[in-house]
């Protein structure tokens, strides 16, 4: 799992060639902390048709307010540049894992 930047977001994301689930994340919140686990397991068993990446919101504010981040952990997918869907909050990979069969 890549941890992501305002720097190069625009790279890792937006141009990148599978769809890529963003966690908006803190260190300070400890869901996003329990959901660490659920998406390291997730990136290595889906790996080869999703991209998993992390962007911490105090650290690269440009990229979460663009996106009108305000609650954490908040995941985007991204599919060819552009946000496809949504979810907020935390929440077991076989939850996760049906939530993202659409954009898989």
């Amino acid at each position: 799992m890549t941890d992501v930047t305002d720097a190069d977001f625009a790279a890792q994301v937006l141009g990148a060639g599978l769809p890529v689930l963003v966690e908006f994340t803190a260190d300070w919140c400890p869901p996003c902390r329990q959901m660490g686990p659920v998406l390291k397991a997730l990136a290595a068993e889906e790996g080869e048709r999703l991209k998993v990446v992390q962007l911490n919101v105090d650290h690269n504010p440009r990229t979460t307010n663009a996106y009108k981040v305000l609650s954490m952990p908040t995941f985007m997918v991204f599919r060819d540049g552009e946000p496809v869907k949504s979810m907020v909050g935390a929440r077991p990979k076989r939850r996760l894992l049906e939530e993202l069969s659409d954009v898989l």
